[in-house]
């Protein structure tokens, strides 16, 4: 799809990458992490985590190696199992009425973009594969879902390297999933985390080198995007990658994002997206985070170690052993930053 005039000329002004600008952040110590990744250099990507409402403790974190396949993690960070699945890039999750579906962006073809979707069998802690589906040419980069709260449709949207952004439904009320895409919009340039907020409808998509962009998640909506931050090399620094939401109330809350150059975290407050502040990983006996891909966090009773919420970050320099991904107390960050 051609890229629409008005986004054309929002990019013209801030295609240049700005220059980082050395600002204290506050540091929050990271309470665990998982075991590392099976392979090396740039593998570990992008985690997803799913609450046990009744039993918290029994919570799960799903991690992408994009070399090998995807993992399922405990809350103390113990790897309970692995599925095989080459170029897995970045997943999502969403409860369908007890039955957990993920969804990753599927990179082994990188002439034709797809989707990876799976069953989290909470009980076994493991992915069952569901079948990969054909998106449209590109590869494929970003993943999101969204629950429409209408009629509670499930949609995805795949981020592709060079900014595209298809939008999928998928029906699982068959023996087999359909997915089928219904609508494309389109970035400048490379873009690749984002989410949705299922209160609001709203899809947040980070364009790296330029900044964060919304639009309106329905299929039928608009396909305009609106600006809501720039990269500026002081609270967003490039590369923005993960997105994350900590939702409050009907349209509140924060949006989270991984300001990968400077390895710091930004923090917006919804709905206006006003920036709110920024944090760092680090500073405690598990090391800290660098060059962060993605980024999740959930609200909720976790257990004593979390007992507001739970934010896990992709670590790009585990070193001297593979990436990681760490986890942190959202509670923690809320007072390092002063959050109301």
């Amino acid at each position: 799809m051609r890229a629409l005039p008005l986004i054309a000329v929002l990019l013209a002004g801030c295609a240049q990458t700005a220059t980082p600008v050395s600002v204290e952040v506050p540091a929050v110590v990271a309470t665990a992490e998982t075991d590392p990744v099976d392979t090396n250099a740039d593998a570990a990507d992008d985690p997803a985590i799913w609450r046990n409402a009744v039993d918290p403790s029994k919570s799960l974190v799903i991690g992408t190696d994009k070399k090998a396949g995807i993992h399922v993690y405990s809350l103390a960070g113990k790897r309970l199992s692995f599925t095989p699945a080459a170029r897995l890039n970045n997943v999502d999750l969403r409860d369908r009425g007890g039955r957990v579906i993920a969804a990753a962006s599927d990179r082994a073809d990188v002439a034709t973009a797809h989707v990876s979707l799976f069953t989290l069998d909470t009980a076994a802690a493991r992915l069952v594969p569901l079948g990969r589906f054909p998106v449209g040419a590109g590869e494929a980069y970003g993943m999101c879902l969204w629950t429409r709260a209408s009629d509670h449709a499930l949609f995805g949207f795949i981020v592709l390297k060079d900014g595209r952004i298809d939008q999928v439904a998928i029906d699982l009320s068959g023996a087999s999933p359909k997915v089928t895409t219904v609508r494309s919009m389109k970035l400048g340039t490379q873009s690749e985390g984002c989410v949705v907020d299922d209160r609001t409808g709203q899809l947040y998509v980070a364009e790296e080198d330029v900044g964060l962009w919304r639009f309106d998640a329905d299929p039928s909506a608009t396909v305009t995007a609106t600006p809501i931050a720039k990269v500026d090399g002081k609270t967003l620094v490039a590369d923005a990658e993960g997105l994350a939401l900590a939702p409050a109330g009907k349209s509140g809350g924060y949006l989270v994002v991984s300001s990968q150059g400077d390895n710091a975290y930004t923090l917006y407050r919804l709905p206006a997206a006003t920036y709110a502040g920024r944090f760092r990983i680090g500073g405690g006996s598990i090391d800290g985070t660098s060059d962060t891909d993605g980024i999740d966090l959930m609200l909720g009773n976790f257990g004593l170690a979390y007992p507001g919420g739970l934010l896990v970050a992709q670590d790009g320099d585990n070193a001297p052993a593979t990436q990681n991904f760490k986890y942190v107390s959202w509670d923690e960050v809320r007072k390092a930053l002063r959050l109301r």
